[in-house]
């Protein structure tokens, strides 16, 4: 076993898997003061062979918040109308974000600046860790790994994706099906260069994307129904040609390929994301078809609402019953982000009568602005809402867009910290033994509302025209 040390002492969480979302994961509870392992059964190497090559904008708002967007803003390649299927083009363009877009780059690059970020902030990587079993108890988490050895945590979080050896050992199932099977990836030179960044097409039984990796190399991705062969046999560069061409109308000149494989593309969902003190993240809980590029933005976004969680209850500030709004707000989205993602696919493969259908379902949404709306914000994540009480405000839960403050900052500006905002039409002091995790910023219009934002940019609390004993309370509710 190899890794740096970081944090000192016993780690009150581990997070197994050092993809995206645990990367995430365990960079906000280090950053937050929470000692943190993270376990890799991988060596220390960030893999190119990667499917995931788009951001969207709310994952975009959610690294912001960390300060990271912006550099990756400056790697990548913004996208603002996504081409699906029938003449079908999604706008990005006029979305309530500071990121209208799509940002199209290989999941490495994003691997990358997450895992510096981690370091600094002192994570304890293990590499070459594999988890062979947990027990659990009233106080903790013993998690047992091959060689021998056993770590123990207070939590622990599994982020190592389809196969998770942590949902194993809890018990959980992982009910769904493959929906698309024999689907072959290669990474290749073009002699032609494609119109547009992100190239996708179905034509009959054959479906086919292209991606550029930025270094001359297009990752592509395509699919035949009608051909259904195990994941290990081999592919040849002239069986990628040739379904290329049967979905796009040409190959774009295909060589020098340096990379290719076959895999199957299922859709999953564990029942439950929390057994006690083990919670599952991501592809760990949840898998989709890659329609809309929405698996590692919802991974990404499964880690932004626990981690704030676990390190309000850690420090003392939360009831360990914070931690249950894990499952009832984030399972409702991954179960959505797995319908619409289906659907995608389906739609895009249509074909005898199922073809009337995805016309007329395609000329709805090009017609009716709601439908639209609800596309869009389903792709990009910025239309999700969290569950709120009865009675509350009518915008607790909803996701907050950045809000330009009083004295020029910026809402997402304000949130790096991993603290509650408070959004105040007037100075306020909510006193000093919150500064450590409440950010106060005033707006810069003349908006009434009080908002108070919790860290991962959602409504905790909002009231029109709040007075100093009405807030007081919220932050007595929402902060300890």
């Amino acid at each position: 076993m190899n890794g740096t040390t970081g944090t000192s002492g016993t780690p009150r969480v581990i997070v197994v898997g050092c993809g995206p979302t645990g990367l995430l994961l365990a960079g906000d509870l280090a950053a937050a003061g929470i000692p943190v392992t993270l376990l890799e059964r991988r060596p220390h190497k960030i893999s190119n062979l990667s499917r995931a090559f788009a951001l969207h904008a709310r994952a975009l708002e959610q690294l912001d918040a960390r300060g990271l967007a912006d550099d990756l803003e400056a790697i990548g390649q913004p996208l603002t109308r996504l081409n699906l299927f029938d003449g079908l083009t999604l706008d990005l363009g006029t979305l309530p974000s500071r990121f209208p877009h799509v940002l199209v780059l290989p999941q490495y690059e994003i691997e990358k600046v997450l895992e510096r970020r981690a370091a600094e902030a002192g994570v304890d990587f293990r590499y070459e860790t594999e988890v062979t079993g947990l027990t659990q108890d009233a106080d903790g988490v013993t998690v047992h790994v091959r060689g021998g050895e056993s770590l123990r945590a207070a939590y622990v979080v599994g982020t190592d994706g389809m196969r998770s050896a942590v949902r194993e050992a809890v018990g959980l199932p992982f009910p769904g099906r493959s929906v698309i099977r024999s689907v072959v990836l290669a990474d290749v030179l073009l002699a032609e260069k494609p119109e547009t960044l992100l190239t996708a097409a179905a034509v009959g039984d054959a479906f086919a994307f292209l991606a550029p990796f930025g270094d001359g190399y297009y990752r592509v991705i395509c699919w035949h129904r009608g051909r259904d062969v195990p994941d290990h046999e081999p592919v040849g560069l002239d069986e990628v040609r040739e379904i290329t061409r049967l979905a796009l109308g040409r190959d774009y000149g295909m060589h020098d390929a340096r990379w290719m494989s076959r895999f199957h593309s299922d859709e999953r969902q564990a029942p439950r994301y929390r057994v006690g003190r083990v919670f599952l993240a991501g592809d760990a809980a949840h898998v989709h078809t890659p329609a809309g590029g929405q698996g590692l933005n919802t991974g990404l976004q499964d880690a932004a609402n626990l981690s704030w969680k676990l390190a309000a209850v850690l420090h003392g500030h939360a009831a360990p019953g914070l931690l249950d709004t894990y499952q009832s707000e984030r399972h409702p989205v991954g179960k959505s982000v797995l319908r619409s993602s289906g659907a995608l696919v389906r739609l895009a493969m249509a074909k005898g009568w199922q073809l009337p259908v995805r016309t007329a379902l395609t000329t709805a949404v090009h017609h009716l602005a709601p439908l639209r709306a609800k596309a869009v914000g389903q792709v990009t994540g910025i239309g999700y809402r969290y569950p709120a009480p009865r009675g509350a405000h009518r915008l607790t839960g909803a996701r907050v867009p950045d809000l330009a403050l009083a004295g020029g900052g910026r809402l997402y500006e304000a949130l790096r910290g991993g603290r509650f905002v408070l959004v105040t039409p007037d100075p306020c002091d909510p006193g000093a033994e919150r500064a450590d995790r409440l950010t106060v910023g005033h707006w810069a219009s003349d908006r009434r509302t009080t908002l108070l934002v919790r860290p991962d940019g959602y409504v905790a609390w909002a009231a029109e025209n709040a007075q100093a004993p009405d807030i007081e309370r919220a932050l007595a509710t929402h902060l300890g």
